[in-house]
């Protein structure tokens, strides 16, 4: 069976084939910029997209008889969006039907990314209860419990992004004050790296800065490893999974960053109560890539 995978992320898309004797493709693209007065074209975002993935099926050569995608957006019960912060243009758009217009007449399988992500880890670490937390544009989660996501799409995804750790922390793009992502995700920590320089900091900046072991890029990234222990204690407290993997391409991509977390979160435990070991997630950035992949397969899927 050939699947294909596609994670939708605030910035860039990520697809990926896989099927039975082959080595399978993947390809990244950035959606396209908007406009210097616009906000995101889901047009000219969707267009893009269906070029990607009829580029990677002509490469690819064969039928594709499943699709899974891993999506950041909030869906009503009919597939149209009705939130999403990281791409606010999109709300009202009708993901499901735009989704099954990509492969017309294939299955089509839409979730929550971090819950994919979640499932997909679970597989590749072999373990049956797990957290999982990825760190980029956001912070996005899931949670598996008995070999399934705790959560399911009759009741919502696993928010932990918007989990409030700090009520008078920053203000999240979702309108409240210090939800998780609003301290620790990608942006969130660059825009308080370049408060403590006095300068803008991008991403290699930050990276660099803090091999060199500059003070403030040190101090900007302890404050979003802090956070993300704290959101590892909370759930622990509430559901004991025993490992938590964080990854995302934000995380995986500063030396050190996973470790920090892991350190820190094992300081917060109290006698008798361990929190859940921290590691590095096994899929890098492409967990909730790899967990739309494994979507593509659900009987369900359509």
């Amino acid at each position: 069976m050939s699947r294909l995978g596609i994670d939708i992320g605030g910035t860039k898309v990520a697809l990926r084939l896989e099927g039975a004797g082959r080595a399978p493709w993947q390809t990244v693209f950035r959606w396209p910029e908007p406009g210097p007065d616009r906000g995101a074209d889901p047009d000219a975002d969707l267009a893009a997209l269906a070029e990607a993935v009829r580029g990677l099926c002509a490469q690819w050569g064969g039928a594709v008889e499943g699709v899974g995608v891993a999506s950041p957006a909030t869906l009503d019960r009919y597939g149209r969006v009705s939130a999403w912060p990281g791409r606010p243009g999109w709300v009202g758009v009708d993901l499901r039907s735009a989704l099954r217009a990509l492969v017309p007449g294939v299955p089509v399988h839409c979730a929550d990314d971090g819950d994919l992500a979640a499932l997909a880890e679970s597989y590749a670490a072999g373990r049956t209860d797990l957290l999982y937390l990825g760190v980029g544009t956001g912070v996005g989660g899931g949670i598996v419990i008995g070999g399934r996501s705790c959560l399911d799409t009759r009741r919502g995804s696993c928010e932990i992004g918007h989990l409030p750790i700090d009520r008078a922390g920053p203000r999240c793009d979702c309108g409240r004050r210090g939800c998780l992502q609003a301290v620790a995700s990608g942006p969130a920590t660059l825009r308080r790296a370049s408060r403590l320089r006095g300068a803008h900091v991008d991403f290699a900046g930050l990276r660099d800065a803090l091999a060199a072991n500059r003070a403030w890029a040190v101090s900007a990234v302890r404050e979003s490893c802090d956070a993300l222990a704290a959101a590892v204690v909370g759930v622990g407290e509430l559901l004991h999974p025993s490992l938590a993997v964080v990854g995302g391409g934000f995380a995986t991509g500063l030396p050190g960053f996973v470790a920090a977390v892991s350190q820190r979160a094992a300081a917060l435990g109290r006698p008798g109560h361990p929190p859940p070991q921290v590691r590095e997630a096994k899929l890098g950035g492409f967990s909730s890539l790899h967990g739309a992949v494994h979507a593509a397969a659900r009987p369900e899927a359509g």
